[in-house]
């Protein structure tokens, strides 16, 4: 499907800007987008995925990944019954969730990849997306989040008086666009269509490791560990009700859970940093050693995936610069004006599955034209905190593994964007009604 979409996209760029005479912007688009992919996106991705995979390594060989995939084994066995029990793909996927569902997106993308690459060991037809994997997508696509930063942020800054209005609004969309995603791609999978060929014969006297991963048992820890480790918890947790107590910071007032979680995502990343490299020192683990193992894989995991980029911004980019997006706007704006969709979200809804930047620029330019406290700007900051970029999300992490035929991963994501701005809508009006 994706070999549509994207031929689909361009031709459709090249037809548009000659008949609209945009053809040198559509050009133009085209080097600019290819620049932002390797310049503003898979560059400064190295650094990024090195630090979390190195701190990831150090997680693995203490043993605590597979500790909290045990943890949770009934319900990742449900979710993923062809991944083993104990395999560690369970604890990345489980980490990248994690990290997605408090907003940090700077953590949640290299945990995303390293977790594709543990898929991809199990992977039986190289190239072809595995059901796991298409399953682990629809659930990233579907974007659990527990606080919409970002609309916050905008919202916040455009003077808006309850910013944080619309928390409950995206919680509700992205438990119906996570719930549809996932029912979604359990379903398509047992179409004809999108069944994966039966495995290929190993060769005679060939050995096929289920597991064929590198799992090491950390050695015991040293004594006095669980006296430190436990320090160090009541000083995270000192912190956090400092910043509980203390002044709330611009633009998250609203209630205790919302201040509750951002204070939660301010000292996340800080903590993880701090605790895994303790933790596996006090493991045994030679943390140094490990973590620069670890993040040798970020350079080679950033470079995989910009030839992925390229094609898909190039593509978005074209489409977008030849008025591709303003034109299905408008011939869908008479049909949606009779189940009272609001028009003016058309753009940035049609937007959000291609780029997250440009939707985040159409959700500003909404909320200044409307008012941040408008009903529509509540819907779009809604829509932005339920959905995803999917098919950039499929393009990164299929490309980290170069997968090609991603099977049923683009309609499952599709189907939970739309989903999340049904949702959103439907429930922005029963919760705000015409207000603004």
């Amino acid at each position: 499907m994706l070999n549509y979409i994207w031929l689909g996209l361009v031709l459709a760029a090249v037809v548009l800007g000659g008949l609209s005479d945009r053809l040198k912007e559509v050009t133009d688009a085209s080097f600019n987008a290819a620049k932002t992919a390797v310049l503003e996106i898979a560059l400064p991705l190295i650094g990024i995925t090195a630090l979390w995979l190195g701190v990831m390594r150090l997680a693995e060989r203490a043993g605590m990944v597979q500790s909290l995939a045990r943890l949770l084994q009934p319900v990742l066995r449900w979710l993923f019954p062809d991944v083993p029990a104990g395999h560690p793909a369970m604890g990345s996927m489980l980490m990248n969730l994690s990290a997605n569902m408090i907003g940090l997106t700077n953590a949640a993308t290299p945990l995303g990849l390293r977790a594709m690459n543990d898929l991809e060991k199990l992977n039986r037809h190289p190239g072809t997306a595995t059901n796991a994997m298409c399953t682990f997508l629809a659930l990233n696509t579907g974007s659990v989040q527990l606080l919409p930063t970002t609309a916050i942020g905008i919202m916040a800054a455009a003077g808006s008086l309850h910013p944080t209005a619309i928390v409950g609004t995206a919680l509700l969309a992205t438990m119906a666009s996570s719930a549809a995603g996932l029912i979604a791609v359990k379903s398509l999978e047992r179409l004809r269509g999108y069944r994966l060929p039966p495995p290929p014969a190993p060769l005679p006297d060939a050995r096929h490791d289920e597991d064929d991963v590198d799992v090491v048992a950390p050695p015991p820890a040293i004594r006095g560990a669980g006296i430190v480790l436990v320090a160090l918890l009541i000083l995270f947790v000192w912190l956090l009700w400092r910043l509980l107590s203390g002044a709330p910071a611009e633009g998250v007032s609203g209630g205790a859970f919302v201040q509750f979680m951002n204070a939660v995502s301010l000292l996340a990343i800080p903590f993880f940093l701090a605790f895994f490299p303790l933790y596996a020192a006090l493991r045994r683990v030679p943390v140094y050693e490990e973590f620069v193992e670890g993040a040798k894989e970020g350079f080679q995991v950033a470079v995989r995936i910009i030839p992925y980029l390229v094609a898909m911004l190039v593509a978005v980019g074209m489409f977008r610069a030849a008025g591709g997006i303003d034109l299905l706007a408008k011939g869908l704006r008479p049909m949606l004006d009779l189940v009272g969709f609001p028009t003016e979200l058309l753009p940035m809804t049609l937007m959000r599955p291609l780029s997250g930047s440009a939707t985040i620029g159409l959700f500003t330019e909404l909320v200044s034209v409307h008012g941040p406290d408008s009903l529509v700007s509540r819907m779009g900051g809604t829509i932005l905190g339920s959905t995803e970029t999917t098919l950039y999300v499929v393009a990164v992490y299929f490309g980290a593994v170069g997968i090609q035929r991603t099977r049923h991963a683009v309609p499952a994501g599709l189907i939970a964007d739309l989903a999340g701005v049904i949702a959103s809508v439907a429930v922005c009006w029963a919760v705000f009604g015409r207000a603004g």
